[in-house]
């Protein structure tokens, strides 16, 4: 069943059956002769990820509706059967099964979230189908060969992601000389913090604490102490979603802000609107400036999506890592889809082996060890209710500068 366009803008769900399986049809042009190609995939509309989960959502509304209106892919219309995780790794892995067996879908899209996309990739696997992904934090999780990431993390972010973030405060007035790691053990964020307290080591850093707690916590009191007694000069978050705002809001409860604070994957719109953000800093690989706005497409994505997540009431109506992310992905299938001249996930995957793509993201290409490329990790900054990229110095917008102790 597919939707008007129309309906769409409104991003209207059906309930289908079972209560995991709220799904979105997005539209498609008139029958050109040929059935649609019908692309399967999970996000977490509902759970903990909901908040990061609506922004991959809009991001993939707008790559159809734009393919669909220049003609579709391979002269036929493109549909996605979305469907909720609900933020479980458990549900997205009966969910691709269903995709595969009784949805019947061409072709699949990963989920979001690291432990999501293993489950999935299973699946995949076991198909022998293609799985682009656009949010895989730890690479040696994906040995699958015909996975291919989007992020540009490179094959060893666990300790490199850490490095960019003290290279930047390291050409700050006053360098931090302590450091806190305080994690989630969502399986990235662990891996990074980990190899985070490795490069701090290795820096002569005195490491103050390493705090470890469960994905899903809601209750930040009791860390926020800690935190708040270890005082480091520099904390390191391994927040998730909305974990990052809970802390906040925790750390603000009892007086305390860190001196310096960085966040690994916080929603973005509930985190730079958070009284007590300003001066956070985060991982990114896209903002909705130059020079990045200069990539293939991006120009044209970020007034799209803007457009569309201010109808939405979007928290943060920008276009950014998150958003691009998912962006670029399905730039990946298409790019690999017109490239073979069919929907053949072998031929496609083998294709994107040896071959780069333009996309939002800067050119992609999978050379590398578990089909990565090279990295090109940034640092982003809250400054006065907005993202800016501050590091490195040639991808600050126009005057911008870091703010820093």
């Amino acid at each position: 069943m597919t939707y008007s366009p129309m309906r769409l803008r409104r991003r209207t769900f059906l309930a289908g059956a079972g209560s995991l399986a709220m799904s979105l049809a997005l539209p498609a042009l008139a029958d050109q002769g040929a059935g649609p190609i019908r692309v399967g995939q999970t996000l977490p509309l509902t759970g903990p990820l909901a908040s990061v989960g609506s922004i991959h959502r809009l991001a993939v509304e707008v790559f159809v509706d734009t393919i669909n209106e220049r003609g579709g892919l391979l002269g036929r219309k493109l549909e996605v059967v979305l469907l909720d995780d609900q933020s479980q790794p458990a549900n997205a892995r009966t969910l691709y099964e269903r995709l595969i067996t009784a949805d019947k879908v061409d072709l699949l899209m990963g989920p979001y979230g690291t432990s999501a996309i293993i489950a999935a990739m299973g699946v995949a696997q076991r198909f022998g189908k293609l799985l682009i992904q656009s949010s895989l934090g730890d690479p040696k999780l994906a040995p699958y060969e015909m996975q291919f990431p989007v992020l540009p993390l490179g094959p060893d972010p666990f300790r490199a992601d850490t490095e960019v973030v003290l290279d930047a405060y390291a050409a700050t007035r006053e360098p931090p000389k302590t450091i806190a790691f305080v994690t989630s053990k969502f399986p990235s964020a662990l891996e990074l913090a980990k190899g985070g307290q490795e490069v701090a080591l290795k820096r002569d850093m005195k490491v103050q604490m390493f705090l470890e707690y469960e994905f899903g916590t809601r209750d930040f009191g009791g860390i926020a102490a800690r935190i708040k007694d270890a005082n480091p000069d520099l904390l390191w978050s391994g927040a998730i979603g909305l974990e990052a705002t809970q802390l906040l809001d925790a750390m603000a409860r009892i007086d305390y802000k860190p001196r310096r604070q960085f966040y690994l994957f916080p929603a973005p719109g509930p985190t730079v609107v958070n009284p007590n953000a300003n001066g956070l800093t985060s991982l990114t690989w896209f903002e909705d400036h130059e020079p990045f706005t200069k990539n293939g497409g991006a120009a044209k994505f970020v007034a799209l999506y803007t457009e569309r997540a201010k109808a939405s009431g979007l928290p943060w109506p920008r276009a950014e890592s998150q958003a691009a992310a998912e962006f670029a992905a399905w730039q990946i299938l298409e790019a690999a889809a017109t490239a073979v001249g069919q929907v053949n996930d072998k031929a496609m995957a083998a294709w994107l082996k040896t071959n780069s793509v333009n996309t939002v993201l800067g050119v992609r290409s999978f050379e590398g060890q578990f089909n990565t490329g090279p990295a090109s990790t940034k640092l982003r900054q809250v400054q006065d209710g907005k993202w800016v990229t501050v590091w490195p110095a040639g991808f600050r917008p126009p005057e911008a500068d870091m703010i820093a102790p």
